[in-house]
């Protein structure tokens, strides 16, 4: 299983379908907060469900705030980070995904790309797509019978 995590598009719908197009082939896309809009913008033209979740910037949203989902036995909590205050650490967000038994966090709010695990759980940030930012990048979630596999990819 492929899936397509964004975050933090804050109204970029071009890089959104940029983004979805240089993915490839995903069966899932899912947008981590901070465009709401812009992830509904795919639910049309993706050929794969698109699961969101809302972010501190996306007021009037009836996205959730936080999801766990399960996608071939693996086990994953989505959130948008900034209840967690992953701006200053990580240790609030860890804590949260060892509560609720994941094997991996997906979350956006510092803008930053990452991928790298700690306390045995993957923590996976696909960084943003905000015009304004210097770097934008997606990732992309391989989910297999060999666990998790996760990339960040530069938009170009």
């Amino acid at each position: 299983m492929r899936i397509l995590l964004i975050s933090d598009t804050h109204g970029n719908q071009t890089a959104v379908v940029k983004a979805y197009q240089a993915a490839g082939n995903v069966d899932t896309v899912i947008h981590l907060g901070d465009g709401a809009a812009d992830g509904a913008l795919l639910a049309p033209i993706a050929s794969c469900p698109v699961v969101q979740v809302a972010g501190n910037c996306d007021p009037g949203s009836t996205a959730p705030r936080e999801l766990v989902c399960e996608w071939h036995n693996s086990r994953l909590l989505l959130c948008h980070g900034d209840r967690y205050g992953v701006k200053t650490g990580l240790s609030r967000l860890i804590e949260r995904g060892l509560e609720n038994g994941v094997d991996a966090v997906l979350y956006g709010h510092t803008h930053l790309a990452q991928v790298e695990q700690r306390d045995g759980l993957w923590l996976i940030n696909p960084g943003t797509l905000i015009q304004s930012a210097p770097f934008h990048s997606y990732a992309v979630l391989e989910i297999n019978s060999d666990g998790l596999q996760a990339m960040i990819h530069p938009l170009a």
